[in-house]
């Protein structure tokens, strides 16, 4: 003899709002003053200060017009890079020097 399928239901559960993540990327981190001047003073995940950085490199036309990967420092970048020109790959290890 066959066995019949049976489906069983539960009410479902009222979601929990999901907590603020505050590990790894996502945690707050406070930046430099040098830093802070470009992307704002008070403490912010480290993926929201990489993507500050961008918006200001891309409203001040700083990448280099040839090369993309190229970031041509102005005197606010050039205080956080120690230089006048760094690779977007590089710039991560330069914003890490200045947060805490």
């Amino acid at each position: 003899m066959a066995k019949k399928a049976t489906t069983t239901t539960k009410a479902a559960a009222p979601k929990k709002a999901a907590a603020p993540r505050t590990n790894g990327i996502h945690k707050p981190v406070q930046p430099s003053s040098d830093l802070g001047a470009i992307v704002g003073s008070g403490p912010m995940p480290r993926s929201e200060v990489v993507s500050k950085v961008w918006d200001y490199i891309k409203k001040n036309g700083l990448q280099d017009a040839a090369d993309k990967r190229q970031i041509n420092a102005d005197a606010k970048l050039e205080k956080i890079f120690g230089k006048k020109k760094a690779s977007m790959f590089e710039m991560n290890k330069h914003l890490s020097s200045h947060l805490k």
